[in-house]
């Protein structure tokens, strides 16, 4: 019998030590070489360079109607027309910039609020820490899309940011919760020990030792909110809440769905709006997925030792072991 070790001599010459940068400096790019993250960064910036530009490159006035009357994608309207003739092109292109707005705006006030309840009340402990954990406590309970319809419906000119901001105030508490529980078992760890006894200061403490060890998890807050925040506003335009003449893709599904666009077999009218809503939560998921794997070492070498296999023409198999094959005198 012999044993053929090809694949293990192959597989052993690749390890997180083999693809690793080799200066300290290039460790920072490592993000930018994720294949998740760059591209889950393109679409967003493909979509976040539409929400400032669109409405000076939009073809038609989004509101402005014509004689094309439910006419199907052409040259003339790229994306199709609705039951009064006005183009969705046009409409996809104004409506971008309410929906990135909402969405960023609310991910960052909320990711802010989150990150400093949650640290300084995981941080600090005691009283404080009591206090401000009861305050998360109640915003938790909170129902936010409730709270947002009932807004939106008593204030009928609430636009964008204002949906904005009741999302961050309200969609806090669950990131602070976890912040503050991931802090409690940072603040006694021998690094943040021996920056306290070298006298640092408390602010220099949470900024260089406990904030980069949260990255993931403040990372994942964030593009949970904003996914929240796009679907909530959508979620409002779509059943008629708010200004319905404000532009934004939940506006345009309201419209195809008000008109019976499925029934008309006008497709043109919902599906574009629809891909652009699933494009921005799958840019964010890789986003979130390439942090992930930044963050952490294992899922960092697992990715980089793979890559380093399909360089070499190895398909990449978990747990595989050396083939045994038979000598030709066996087989006789």
């Amino acid at each position: 019998m012999a044993i053929d070790t090809s694949l293990v001599s192959e597989s052993a010459e690749v390890g997180p030590d083999a693809t690793a940068p080799s200066a300290g400096g290039k460790r920072r790019f490592l993000f930018l070489r994720n294949r998740k993250a760059l591209t889950g960064l393109a679409i967003l910036g493909f979509f976040t360079l539409i929400a400032i530009i669109g409405p000076w490159i939009a073809p038609y006035d989004p509101s402005a109607r014509s004689d094309d009357i439910l006419q199907p994608p052409s040259w003339e309207h790229l994306v199709g027309t609705t039951h009064l003739g006005q183009d969705i092109f046009s409409q996809l292109l104004v409506g971008t910039r309410g929906v990135m707005v909402v969405g960023f705006v609310a991910g960052f006030v909320a990711t802010a609020i989150g990150v400093v309840v949650g640290v300084t009340a995981g941080y600090i402990g005691g009283v404080g820490d009591e206090s401000l954990s009861v305050l998360a406590n109640v915003f938790l309970v909170i129902p936010q899309l409730p709270l947002i319809i009932i807004i939106a419906g008593q204030l009928p000119s609430a636009g964008g940011i204002t949906v904005a901001l009741v999302i961050a105030i309200t969609g806090w508490a669950w990131g602070a919760r976890v912040l503050r529980a991931q802090t409690l078992s940072l603040r006694r760890r021998d690094f943040v020990e021996a920056a306290r006894a070298n006298g640092e200061r408390t602010w220099r403490i949470i900024t260089a030792e406990i904030l980069p060890n949260l990255t993931a998890i403040i990372a994942a807050g964030f593009v949970g909110t904003v996914s929240f925040a796009i679907l909530s506003l959508i979620t409002l335009s779509f059943i008629g809440i708010g200004t319905t003449g404000d532009w934004n893709w939940g506006t345009i599904l309201y419209w195809a769905q008000a008109q019976l666009a499925l029934q008309r077999g006008a497709w043109w009218w919902f599906v574009p709006a629809g891909l652009c809503i699933a494009l921005v939560g799958m840019a964010l998921a890789l986003v979130n997925f390439g942090i992930d794997e930044f963050v952490n070492p294992r899922l960092r070498s697992t990715d980089l030792n793979a890559r380093s296999l399909r360089k070499r023409g190895i398909r990449p198999r978990i747990g595989f072991t050396p083939v045994v094959r038979e000598a030709p005198e066996d087989r006789a």
